[in-house]
């Protein structure tokens, strides 16, 4: 089996809940305030770790009380953190999100994550049969520099281009695997996507940022997933949930996609297995703590599955 490597952001996530977001200028009254482990690197590598493959995260915390419960809560999930650094420069990263009626807002202060560097990423040393993941919470020139490292050894890599921000083409062309929502979609297409918009609007979108032998992959929330490979469409119907938290929804699906990768799944059969750990996790509060286990992956797969000929 290969192993799961990911150069991410480690973040406290603040949450606040309500009844609904407020407008511009508006202060509402909340329900509660909760403190939860995420950054989006952090949450994919546990998403990762909790379905069952080798994880390395490669970041960085900040010496004080964040950091600590931080690096206790990833441990105990089962991700090595020989790659993750402690540093007094700076705090660690935060995310303050305000979550009302399963939809959520989201402010990062990068803190320690802005500090992870080229040399930083040159450390793991990867192998081919290995994954590589990253995203947009950490210094594009590091994430560029991981991904080289990860093509020389022959790992595929991963780009989860969130938060959306304009990014350069060879960033992207060294990406295997692009997983985006509409919102980084749409910037990164440089056209207007809305949520609403039918499949064959996102895959023109989707088929603009594919290169040869690149596959594109687009997550609508409930609409289920759409993914180009090898340039033909491939819709992934989503599940029928009662969503409470969809913060860690689009980390669980990356780094579900990464730990079936790792165990020689092919593109298709890890979409599919993604989708369903997603569909857990939007069950759940919390990002890094709503991960899937595979037992829970797999039950769940199995009743969505039909029943073959001569079952009841």
């Amino acid at each position: 089996m290969g192993r799961v490597f990911v150069a991410g952001s480690i973040n406290m996530d603040v949450v606040a809940t309500a009844e609904r977001h407020p407008r511009i200028g508006e202060t509402v009254t909340g329900d509660a305030v909760l403190y939860f482990p995420g950054g989006k690197g952090a949450n994919q590598a546990v998403a990762a770790a909790r379905l069952g493959a080798p994880t390395r995260l490669t970041g960085r915390l900040g010496k004080d009380a964040f950091g600590d419960e931080l690096k206790a809560f990833l441990a105990a999930q089962g991700v090595d953190l020989s790659f993750v650094q402690q540093t007094s420069e700076a705090h660690t990263g935060t995310a303050v999100i305000t979550i009302a009626n399963a939809d959520n807002t989201i402010v990062v202060i990068p803190g320690a994550n802005a500090l992870v560097s080229a040399a930083d990423v040159a450390a793991p040393v990867l192998a081919k049969g290995d994954v590589a993941v990253s995203r947009f919470e950490i210094p594009l020139p590091s994430i560029s520099a991981f991904f080289s490292r990860a093509r020389a050894a022959g790992a595929p890599t991963i780009l989860n281009p969130a938060p959306a921000i304009e990014a350069e083409r060879d960033l992207l062309d060294l990406a295997d695997i692009l997983v985006l929502n509409e919102s980084e979609l749409g910037l990164l297409a440089k056209t207007e996507l809305r949520d609403t918009d039918a499949a064959a609007v996102f895959i023109e979108a989707a088929r603009s940022l594919q290169t040869k032998g690149k596959t594109i992959c687009v997550t609508l929330g409930k609409r289920g997933v759409l993914a180009l490979v090898d340039g033909k469409p491939l819709i992934i119907p989503g599940h029928t949930v009662k969503a409470i938290d969809t913060t860690g929804a689009g980390d669980c699906f990356v780094g579900a996609v990464a730990a079936q990768l790792a165990t020689g799944a092919s593109i298709r059969e890890a979409l599919d297995y993604a989708n369903s750990a997603a569909s857990i996790c939007v069950q759940r509060m919390g990002a890094a703590p709503s991960m899937p286990t595979a037992a829970e992956v797999e039950a769940a797969i199995s009743t969505s599955r039909p029943p073959e000929s001569g079952d009841p």
